[in-house]
C-alpha cells in the first residue's frame, strides 16, 4: 500500500497518477504498486513538477508498518525518535534523532 501527499498538483501530473491510484481526497493518492512502479511515479512527478512538495507513505518490515519519504519543501518534517518515524511541525535540528529514556 502506497499513499502519497501532494502539494500544488498540476492536473496534468494529477490525471497520471490516477493510473496507478485513486484519490479520495484532492492531492491524496493512495493504491498498491510494488517498490519498482513507486520509485518510478515518484521520479517522473519530481521530474514533471520539480516545484512540489509529496509526502509518500509506503508499506515496509518495519516496526510501524510503513515507512515516510519526503520530496521537495513540505512544511512539516520526518522525525526519527527512537526508531519510529514521527512528523513534526515544528521542530528543534539538535534533537532529530535524540531518544532519552527514562530514568529508574
Amino acid at each position: 500500500m502506497t499513499v502519497l501527499v501532494a502539494s500544488d498538483t498540476p492536473p496534468a501530473v494529477r490525471g497520471m497518477l490516477k493510473c496507478w491510484f485513486i484519490e479520495p481526497r484532492p492531492n491524496v493518492f493512495v493504491g498498491a504498486i510494488n517498490p519498482r512502479v513507486r520509485c518510478n511515479v515518484i521520479q517522473y512527478v519530481l521530474r514533471i513538477a520539480p516545484e512540489i512538495s509529496l509526502l509518500v507513505l509506503a508499506a515496509d518490515n518495519s516496526a510501524q508498518g510503513f515507512s515516510i519519504e519526503m520530496y521537495g519543501q513540505p512544511d512539516r518534517r520526518v522525525v526519527n525518535v527512537c526508531g519510529l518515524q514521527l512528523i513534526a511541525e515544528k521542530w528543534d535540528p539538535s534533537s532529530e534523532t535524540a531518544c532519552e529514556l527514562p530514568s529508574t
